[in-house]
Parts: structure tokens; C-alpha cells; sequence
């Protein structure tokens, strides 16, 4: 079995073996005409559940072979421009460069002496970062698994910084659209389930300030503390952006940690038309950013920025086989010092590569191009009298949803997108998301393909209204 260790000796049959599987991926992504084949739960898990894992095939050509039956053949391609559905982007080939390079390789981030190079390199990412949002030359953070780590880091910061003993008393602010993994993140860091205040939003999705105002004001005169505002610079459902500077004037005012989830949005720091949309955003205490939603890099790749690197002590603890103190003393740079992870992979090499082959710019570029999409894709969508559309795109995403001329009854109409959305999922022919709206359900383009064209829109939402048509069809012909 030693013969499938990677070395110095198996460099060929891992150069061999490495090439067959990029051949058989190239192949499909040349050759796929479709973001999915359709295929359902039923059909694909007996092809799974026949497989005995106690009885390899020893031979990688025949486990790619396998591969191709169970995985490859009926994946969810993000890279066709009719997957439309969730903040899912194609990636560009210097970050799955980096992505075969880190894997080979397998450095840990942790600690120097398992990354040596890969931690500087983290760091400079870091710190382009930071100077990019504006946070100052005090500022810092580390690579995480994704926004949600993100947006618990922050959040635990946050806690640790608030002028009170008890959890009890602590509040975290946030809009209704915001992500959910702020109340998560309260659960997990032992707040009560009233910690989280809900801020209405107001018509284009946007956290209505005179709210929060009112319940921050609030706050104070209940005797509670208000922990952290959480703003968010791209809305999972509607790519809205909080109003950011006004939300630092409060914040400011009521000595109040300011949070920006910027998961989405974080694009527009490289943008080279629209960075003024998160202007403000240089105000925050703390920001999360995932590079794997809007610069185009292979899951995951994410961070958390903060202002001040000192706060990032509370996620630090000293073991000595690991990271004793004398290493601070010695000027060590261990990156679990600030990180909730210890066994980390090198994900910053992916953005590293891919900003030493394409430039920020290029990444920007290709960020402008959606934003652009998505307004194009509004003005159609809002021009065609079979759709009702949500809200003018604040990055790429449009919210919408069939209305027939000759149905009124809102629960039908809200089976009738259900059903087209299904039926569109099970022809394979386009993905879309789904979400609710003022309890009705809606559906949703998450555009982040700059492959996408106008066309490619104008396509999709004949096939929903062609498919919400034929189960009204068929809804009346079961009623008459």
C-alpha cells in the first residue's frame, strides 16, 4: 500500500494519475450542455448504496471510471451559464492551480512550522484585504471555512469586547433579510434567543436606520447592552447593501461593535465601476469576506478582518506542543493564534494565484460584468407582464415570480412557481433558487457567471412560464 503514498518515488504515478482525473473533468466541462441531467435521489443513491467500501478497486483508472457513474456525469455544474440558482460561482483556473498545488502539498496554516511560506503569504493576503476595505494600519484577521465561521469570529469578538459579565444582557442587531447564521452564531456563543433584535427593512431590502435607532434606544433604556450591529453588503436573498455609513454613525454613537457581512458583496472591493455601493464599509470593527462567493475561487476560501488585531486575542489559547507563549516573545508567527480552527488548509493560495496571474482588476472586471447582468436582467424581467419582480439589483441577484393573467388566488400561484421551479430542476435545462417574500413564494436568479448573456435569462423565464402554464393546465382540467 505504500506505493499510493505521495513521494519521491511515486512522483510519476501521482503526475499519471493527477492528469487522467484533469483529462476527464476537462472533458465534461467541454462537452456539457446542461447544468444537471435531472437525475433524482431515487434514481442515483442505488448506484451509491451498491458500492462496498471495504472492497477497493486498487487501481485509480478504474475509480475514475466508478467516479464517472456516480459523481461526475449528474454533478451541478456552477460553470454553465444557466445555473442560476445560489451564490455559487465559476472559478478561474489559477485558483484550482493553486487548489492541485495546496493539496499536494497539504501545509497546515496553523503554525509556521507547518506552512513556513504559506503563512507570510496568508498574511500579505490579509493585510491586501484590510487595505482594500479601508480598516487601517492596525488592522488584521485570518482565513476561515466560509462566511458562517466568519460571522461567529466576529461575533465572539464582539461578546468578549461588550462592558458586561452577563450574556444575558447582550443584544445583536440585525436586519430581517440578514443571514441566519447570526442567530446560529448567538446560539452557539450561549445568548438568549431574544439576543437577536430583527430590523425591518425597507422597500428595496435595505435596514431601515430610524428602526434601528429606535431599538438601540431602546436597549439602553432596558438596561441591556447593545453587543454588535451586524450590516450586511450583500443580502443572501436579494443582494441587498445596508445603508453602511448611517449605520456607523450609530453605531459610533451608541458604542456599539460594528459588523459588516460582506460575504457577497466583498466583490466590489475589487470592482472598477461600482466600490462606492459599500462605501462605509471601512468604518466596521469587523468584516467577513468569502472570496468563494464573488472573486471567482473554489470553496472555500473566506476571511475575517478586523480593525483592531488586538481583539483577535480572544480566539487565541497556548498549547506547548502547538504554540506555547515563549513563541510570541521569539516572534513566531502562528496563524492559529488568531484563528477558531487549528488543523487549517492553505485556501489563501488559490487567491494568491489568482491575483499574481489576473490582477484585482481582473477579478473586478469579471464582478462588474454580473452587477451589469443583473440590471439588464431586471429591466427585462420588470418589462414582461408575466413576472412580478422584487427589487432594482443592488450586486446580481433578481427576486421574482410568475403571475398568470387568468389566476388570482395567490396560493395558486405560489404552487405554480413551486412546481416550475421543480420541473425546470428536473429537466436539467436551468437551476434556479427559491424564496419566500411576504410569506408567498418567489424565485430567484443569483447571477455570477459572467458567461451568462441577456439571452440566456430571456431563455429561462420562458421555460418558468412554461411550466408554471402547464400546471395550471393541468390544475384546471383536475378541477373541471
Amino acid at each position: 500500500m505504500r506505493s499510493h503514498l505521495l513521494n519521491d518515488t511515486t512522483a510519476e504515478l501521482y503526475r499519471r494519475s493527477v492528469t487522467d482525473g484533469v483529462e476527464r473533468v476537462a472533458a465534461k466541462l467541454a462537452t456539457t450542455d446542461r447544468p444537471f441531467t435531472g437525475i433524482t435521489v431515487d434514481a442515483l443513491s442505488p448506484r451509491i448504496d451498491e458500492i462496498d467500501l471495504d472492497q477497493p478497486l486498487h487501481d485509480t483508472t478504474a475509480v475514475l471510471d466508478e467516479l464517472e457513474d456516480v459523481y461526475l456525469r449528474d454533478a451541478i455544474y456552477f460553470h454553465h451559464p444557466r445555473y442560476l440558482a445560489h451564490l455559487n460561482c465559476p472559478v478561474v483556473i489559477p485558483a484550482v492551480l493553486g487548489e492541485a498545488v495546496l493539496s499536494a502539498l497539504n501545509s497546515s496554516l496553523d503554525t509556521w512550522d507547518q506552512s513556513a511560506g504559506g503563512t507570510l503569504i496568508e498574511r500579505k493576503l490579509i493585510d491586501w484585504t484590510t487595505d482594500r476595505i479601508g480598516l487601517g494600519p492596525a488592522a488584521d484577521g485570518v482565513f476561515t471555512s466560509g462566511g458562517t465561521q466568519s460571522n461567529l469570529q466576529a461575533l465572539l469578538l464582539a461578546r468578549e469586547e461588550a462592558k458586561t459579565d452577563s450574556l444575558a444582557e447582550l443584544r445583536i442587531f440585525a436586519s430581517e433579510v440578514s443571514h441566519f447564521s447570526v442567530k446560529k452564531s448567538a446560539k452557539l456563543l450561549g445568548l438568549g434567543q431574544d439576543a437577536v433584535v430583527s430590523i425591518p427593512v425597507d422597500h428595496d431590502k435595505r435596514m431601515q436606520t430610524v428602526a434601528l435607532a429606535r431599538e438601540l434606544e431602546r436597549c439602553a433604556q432596558d438596561g441591556l447592552v447593545p453587543m454588535a450591529v451586524v450590516a450586511t453588503a450583500g443580502t443572501t436573498d436579494f443582494g441587498s447593501i445596508d445603508p453602511l455609513p448611517e449605520i456607523a454613525e450609530l453605531c459610533e454613537q451608541f458604542g456599539t461593535w460594528m459588523h459588516v457581512d460582506a460575504a457577497y458583496g466583498c466583490g466590489l472591493l475589487a470592482s472598477l465601476k461600482h466600490r462606492d455601493r459599500i462605501s462605509g464599509i471601512e468604518r466596521a470593527d469587523s468584516v467577513t469576506v468569502d472570496y468563494h462567493k464573488s472573486f471567482f475561487q473554489p470553496v472555500s476560501s473566506s476571511a475575517v478582518l478586523v480593525r483592531d488585531a488586538a481583539t483577535l486575542r480572544h480566539a487565541t489559547y497556548h498549547a506547548e506542543y502547538l504554540n506555547p507563549r515563549r513563541m510570541v516573545e521569539e516572534r513566531i508567527p502562528n496563524q492559529v493564534d488568531k484563528s477558531l480552527q487549528t488543523t487549517r488548509r492553505f485556501d489563501a493560495l488559490k487567491l494568491w494565484m489568482t491575483l499574481r496571474t489576473m490582477g484585482a482588476d481582473g477579478i473586478g472586471q469579471l464582478f462588474d460584468e454580473v452587477c451589469d447582468l443583473a440590471r439588464e436582467g431586471w429591466k427585462l424581467i420588470a418589462a414582461d407582464p408575466r413576472f412580478d419582480v422584487v427589487v432594482e439589483p443592488s450586486l446580481s441577484t433578481l427576486v421574482f415570480r410568475y403571475i398568470p393573467a387568468a389566476v388570482t388566488d395567490p396560493a395558486e400561484i405560489d404552487r405554480a412557481n413551486l412546481y416550475a421551479r421543480k420541473a425546470l430542476f428536473a429537466s436539467g435545462d436551468a437551476i434556479v433558487a427559491g424564496t419566500k417574500v411576504g410569506g408567498r413564494h418567489y424565485l430567484k436568479f443569483t447571477l455570477l457567471n459572467p458567461e451568462t448573456q441577456a439571452s440566456d435569462i430571456a431563455a429561462v423565464l420562458d421555460l418558468i412560464a412554461g411550466h408554471a402554464e402547464q400546471y395550471l393546465g393541468e390544475s384546471l382540467d383536475r378541477a373541471s
